[in-house]
């Protein structure tokens, strides 16, 4: 097969040989040249391990310049399967099998559960020793199992159509899907990202997004990287330290799950002089909803553009986005494709026009082929070549769509159907409430009734009634939450995405 499109290896070229590639808090920069030795030292390495092209590794490392480099590294040469370093066994033993994983990275002396997983199911485990004294993101590899292999059958760089990236879907609902993502993929993702969001050499950013996941993978590594940027790896995400990180790397923007924006909103206000000093150019928000209010008070604060993005990792991330200044920005909406082609199609197939609400379809060269061994699942997925998000949305004749809900959040109340989006942005009108997530509560006759979890501000006093009372000046009767609990932190997924489905059944309700 010939080497005739974009890879990783290219995606890479773009960096001027001394310009910084990664920085870390604790480490010194690394430059372009050095980042694309460290990759061929790494392919060099593992070819020598009997790993080659669509072989799976699976990554276990914690958030910073190593995992960035690594994920870079691996997928260049063979596919990379990053999981949470949060896993419990019982998880990575249904991954790493899941995956058919022929081998696992760990950082050296870690005590992840992993190890031993992988241990029992034959999986070879790989070493990783950082050398940041030679810059952030340096490392070697050691094989541990100290058993001889030939080299790789299919060694040396990745080509255009192997598979890079190999990510589960969340599996709320159901199983979790592998969603095999292409060198083509990933490249055609991370360039969207940069061409839409004008990336440049100049251009700095704060990765807190956790690197197991597609926002921080595509939007906070390979996409700054193409552009010949630099990205700064912080160990995870950390209000606390948000701010010092901010000093110290003097970003030009930042991503991040509306979560983590609430977060750093909260600890604004004694940070000013901090914000003064290192203007954003932007700040881009993904992953989930971003509410309006949110929005505005960010923008005030930060003197920047927020930027809101709509992805999903069968897209390897960024399928529409809001556009920077000065094209219009309408929050509430997540702007205009940003890539792939975005349509609305209704259940049989049929794509509508504009201002109808329908399923949200995409395509394009940044969306995955299928799932990998699920017939059952693309059957579902695909019609006529459009992928089918599972997202009911509505796009208006300017191009902008609005998210009206995940069609399996849908809120069916005796056939009310009730978006929980909508409710979300009314109640987070009240002045008291801070953070909010409106979810189905299961009810014996009407089959779900409306229940919203709540985290009011420092200092506010409010109740259940006088909360109802306040939506039922804005919603009609049967949106109004029957069920409101007050929490301190809502739950979150392992990315910080606010998590409807299952809430009921997590905060005890039905």
């Amino acid at each position: 097969m010939a080497q005739d499109g974009p890879t990783l290896a290219k995606l890479l070229a773009s960096g001027a040989p001394d310009a910084v590639a990664l920085t870390a808090p604790d480490a010194p920069a690394l430059g372009f040249d050095a980042l694309r030795a460290q990759v061929r030292a790494t392919v060099d390495a593992i070819n020598a391990f009997g790993i080659g092209r669509d072989d799976r590794i699976a990554i276990v490392l914690d958030n910073g310049p190593e995992m960035a480099s690594a994920f870079i590294a691996i997928a260049s040469g063979a596919t990379a399967a990053p999981l949470n370093p949060g896993y419990r066994a019982d998880e990575f033993e249904f991954y790493l099998s899941d995956l058919g994983a022929k081998a696992l990275i760990v950082q050296a002396g870690s005590t992840s559960a992993a190890v031993d997983v992988a241990r029992k199911l034959g999986v070879r485990a790989i070493e990783l020793q950082p050398h940041r004294e030679q810059g952030a993101g340096r490392f070697a590899l050691r094989d541990t199992s100290g058993a001889t292999v030939p080299a790789a059958a299919r060694g040396g760089p990745a080509q255009a159509d192997d598979v890079a990236l190999v990510l589960h879907t969340s599996g709320t609902t159901s199983r979790p899907k592998i969603v095999p993502l292409s060198q083509r993929n990933v490249c055609a993702s991370a360039r969207n990202i940069r061409e839409f969001l004008s990336l440049s050499p100049q251009d700095r950013g704060l990765n807190i997004m956790p690197l197991f996941h597609i926002h921080g993978l595509i939007a906070g590594v390979l996409a700054p990287l193409s552009a010949g940027g630099q990205v700064c790896c912080t160990p995870g995400f950390n209000a606390l330290r948000f701010f010092t990180w901010m000093q110290q790397a003097r970003p030009t923007w930042y991503t991040a799950v509306p979560t983590m924006h609430q977060a750093i909103l909260a600890r604004a206000a004694n940070n000013r002089a901090v914000i003064a000093q290192h203007p954003l150019r932007f700040i881009r928000s993904s992953s989930s909803a971003m509410p309006t209010q949110v929005i505005r008070e960010i923008e005030r604060v930060f003197g920047a553009p927020l930027v809101e993005s709509y992805g999903m990792t069968e897209a390897a991330h960024q399928m529409a986005a809001n556009p920077l200044p000065p094209r219009v920005r309408k929050p509430g909406t997540v702007g205009v494709a940003a890539g792939p082609e975005v349509a609305i199609m209704d259940e049989s197939g049929k794509l509508l026009e504009a201002d109808t609400t329908g399923e949200i379809v995409i395509r394009g060269e940044n969306v995955c082929a299928g799932y990998e061994n699920n017939p059952k699942a693309n059957a579902e997925a695909f019609t006529s070549g459009w992928f089918r998000t599972g997202d009911q949305g509505v796009i208006d004749r300017d191009g902008y769509l609005t998210i009206t809900g995940r069609l399996k959040e849908i809120i069916n109340r005796g056939g009310e159907k009730i978006s929980p989006r909508e409710v979300d942005e009314v109640l987070m009108d009240h002045p008291g409430v801070q953070q909010v997530v409106t979810f189905a509560v299961p009810h014996d006759k009407l089959g779900e009734e409306v229940g919203a979890a709540v985290v009011l501000r420092e200092g506010a006093a409010l109740t259940e009634r006088e909360l109802r009372d306040f939506a039922a000046t804005r919603l009609a009767d049967f949106k109004v939450p029957r069920r409101v609990v007050f929490l301190t932190e809502i739950p979150k997924g392992a990315t910080g995405k606010l998590q409807r489905i299952g809430l009921a059944s997590r905060l005890g309700l039905g």
